[in-house]
């Protein structure tokens, strides 16, 4: 697991430059939504998605991918993210936007369920 001790929220307050952060578990994948902080007290955001496989000798391992993104940044991100989802759904009928949930031992959310993310509470 890549934190422990969440509250019963999925929330965990972090101490040094782990400030706040919020997993979002979605089939196979999860995305971790990490405040941290700089030496000089400033915030920013990193995304991580985590996807577990499993290796030929059956041993599980995680595929990590990471960006990082500033304060300055939120807005236009924000934007763009909403702008492509928007595009996407506008152009798949209902049935077809959202993709078939993939299995997952630990998923407590309905198949297709997804989280909203709102880039302005960050």
């Amino acid at each position: 697991m890549y934190f422990e001790d969440y509250d019963n929220a999925g929330y965990q307050e972090r101490n040094g430059d782990d400030v706040y952060s919020k997993p979002v578990r979605a089939g196979k994948r999860t995305y971790f939504f990490d405040v941290k902080a700089t030496k000089g007290n400033d915030y920013y955001l990193t995304i991580t998605e985590s996807k577990r496989r499993v290796e030929r000798d059956g041993r599980y391992v995680y595929d990590k991918h990471k960006i990082f993104l500033y304060k300055e940044d939120f807005d236009k991100f924000a934007d763009g993210l909403q702008e492509v989802v928007n595009y996407i759904r506008e152009r798949l009928p209902a049935e077809e936007n959202t993709a078939p949930a993939e299995p997952s031992e630990s998923s407590d959310q309905a198949p297709g369920a997804f989280s909203d993310v709102n880039f302005e509470e960050l």
